[in-house]
């Protein structure tokens, strides 16, 4: 008859050759109980099992059994083909919040990294670290490779590693410093749109966010808006050295260059500081939210069917309120700065694109290749000089108006380049009597001479206002 070959592991090894020390040539109990961290009582049951059952009663119960609670095949093979076939552009943490809430599989992080790891799949969050020890294992698979296309296929698995952004404390109070950037990215079809973010420092609280095809003042104004309409206003700004913060003046006559005056002015209007840099490393919590939202968003947009910029912006809340409750802070039980929320109409009138013009020999304007008059409240055309120079400003709800310099405000209706109806062949209506129009009040910061004097202000537009 055969014998039996019996293996143990390394504590059950140890647990053996003491207690076999102790039968065999005898010896102190207490000193054996303390070797293998034992109490003696225990130490007395292990040399009874070894005279009875031999150097198999040190095989633990368990081992060849396979755990209750463990997958089953079917369940990992099923989680990998999710991850390549459906999943495929989702990190390891997002998949596992997928199929939990999609499929209705309660797994956790650390299986799911185990079983798409023994498949050599990569996270497109992987650290640093795991993508060096990746990319040697996937060397030296592709080295013991018995043919080309089986070696082709390791090869196109190695990803290179990436910097990863330096950490720093938070600020200690809610809305003391909101970080905004904007992030290029194919996050839905075929092209590229661009996302623009405000993270609160202070929590990580994603407070605006808004789609749009390039990095604009629209966008950015929309975010503002977001911030002011929920949160109120905040103390301060720190962005990256773009011209929609920080102009540069240009070889150009183009107003939609002079953005700085736009944001930096309404900013200045709700007493909001700014601080730019053209270091990404400075402002990591808006670097490393645009890695979690690269990551995330495009698979929750591709699940939702968004093809649009305008079903994106309808879908951002959704997500917005997801992502804030898997990584902010609670924002309730941290000190807030904001100043309480404007009036609808404030914002509307703060977050305006203003530009300079000047009435022509028609005594009316021109603006986005439109014509206008100029109308009081009262509702009656308002004719001024040829050569009168004012500001054209546009509101964030699309109005437009006027600000003459010791005139007041004025609102803007478009001059049609034909008549709505013939005075000589259509019928003549009773004429309507001219309907009030909501103007801000003279004082309001629109004013030219205010706008100019905040303009000269600037140390790198100084040269250019002599």
């Amino acid at each position: 008859m055969a014998i039996r070959r019996i293996e143990l592991d390394v504590d059950a090894q140890k647990q053996y050759e003491v207690i076999k020390a102790l039968v065999d040539h005898g010896g102190n109990k207490n000193r054996a109980a303390l070797e293998l961290g034992c109490s003696t009582r225990s130490i007395n049951r292990h040399i009874a099992g070894l005279k009875t059952e031999g150097k198999a009663y040190f095989i633990h119960g368990n081992k060849g059994r396979v755990p209750a609670h463990a997958l089953g095949s079917d369940v990992k093979q099923d989680l990998l083909d999710l991850y390549l076939n459906k999943y495929y552009d989702a990190n390891f943490a997002h998949f596992t919040e997928l199929v939990m809430e999609m499929e209705g599989i309660a797994v956790s992080e650390s299986v799911v990294r185990k079983i798409l790891g023994s498949a050599d799949v990569l996270s497109p969050q992987a650290t640093r670290r795991t993508r060096r020890e990746y990319k040697a294992r996937m060397e030296a698979k592709a080295n013991a490779a018995k043919t080309k296309k089986e070696k082709a296929e390791i090869v196109s698995k190695i990803i290179a590693a990436e910097d990863a952004h330096p950490r720093r404390p938070r600020c200690s109070n809610f809305g003391e410093m909101l970080q905004m950037d904007a992030s290029l990215h194919q996050w839905f079809g075929d092209t590229k749109t661009t996302l623009h973010l405000a993270v609160d420092d202070a929590t990580g609280l994603i407070v605006g966010a808004f789609f749009d095809w390039e990095e604009t003042l629209n966008g950015y104004y929309h975010v503002f808006d977001q911030i002011l309409t929920v949160h109120g206003i905040p103390y301060s700004f720190y962005t990256d050295r773009r011209t929609v913060f920080e102009y540069r003046k240009k070889d150009t006559e183009d107003d939609t260059n002079d953005t700085f005056t736009q944001f930096g002015y309404a900013c200045k209007q709700l007493g909001v500081t700014i601080k730019t840099t053209s270091i990404p490393q400075a402002k990591g919590r808006i670097e490393r939210l645009n890695e979690t939202v690269q990551s995330r968003l495009p698979v929750e947009l591709r699940l939702a069917g968004v093809t649009t910029v305008e079903q994106a912006n309808e879908y951002l809340p959704q997500y917005i309120a997801k992502h804030n409750a898997r990584f902010a802070l609670a924002y309730d039980s941290i000190p807030s700065v904001f100043e309480a929320q404007p009036s609808r109409e404030k914002i509307n009138m703060t977050l305006a694109v203003v530009s300079e013009r000047t009435v022509d020999t028609g005594h009316s304007i021109r603006y986005a290749n439109k014509y206008f008059r100029t109308v009081n409240k009262g509702g009656i055309a308002t004719y001024f000089r040829k050569g009168t120079k004012g500001l054209v400003a546009r509101t964030f709800d699309g109005g437009l108006y006027f600000s003459v310099e010791g005139d007041g405000i004025f609102a803007l209706d478009e001059i049609p380049e034909h008549e709505r109806s013939s005075k000589n062949f259509d019928f003549k209506p009773v004429p309507e009597a001219p309907r009030k129009r909501h103007i801000p009040a003279a004082d309001h910061p629109w004013r030219r001479a205010a706008f100019v004097a905040f303009v000269k202000k600037q140390a790198h537009r100084a040269a250019a206002c002599v």
